[in-house]
C-alpha cells in the first residue's frame, strides 16, 4: 500500500513540475486539484459534524466545549480548501 501510494505521490509531483505544465495543462491540472480538495473536505466536515453532533448526544453538559473545538475543526478543514486554491491562482 505504501509503495502505491508513493508512486502516485511521485507521478503527481511530476505532473506538477513546470517544465511540463503548458497552458491547458495547468488548468486541467488546477481544476482536478481544486476539486479533489473540495471533494476531501466536504467528506472530512462531514465527518467532523456527524462526530461532534454525536458527541453532544452522549453528553449534552459538554455541548458548549464540543460546539466550539468542532468550529474550530471546521475552520482548519475549510482552510485546507482555501490554500489549494491560492495554489491553483498562483501557479495559474
Amino acid at each position: 500500500m505504501f509503495g502505491k501510494m508513493f508512486v502516485l505521490a511521485i507521478v503527481l509531483m511530476a505532473f506538477a513540475t513546470p517544465m511540463m505544465a503548458a497552458d491547458p495543462l495547468i488548468v486541467i491540472t488546477s481544476a482536478f486539484s481544486m476539486a479533489i480538495a473540495s471533494g476531501l473536505c466536504a467528506l472530512g466536515q462531514g465527518k467532523a459534524i456527524a462526530g461532534a453532533v454525536e458527541a453532544i448526544a452522549r453528553n449534552p453538559g459538554a455541548a458548549t466545549m464540543i460546539r466550539g473545538l468542532g468550529l474550530l475543526g471546521l475552520v482548519f478543514i475549510e482552510s485546507l480548501a482555501l490554500f489549494t486554491l491560492v495554489i491553483v491562482f498562483v501557479k495559474g
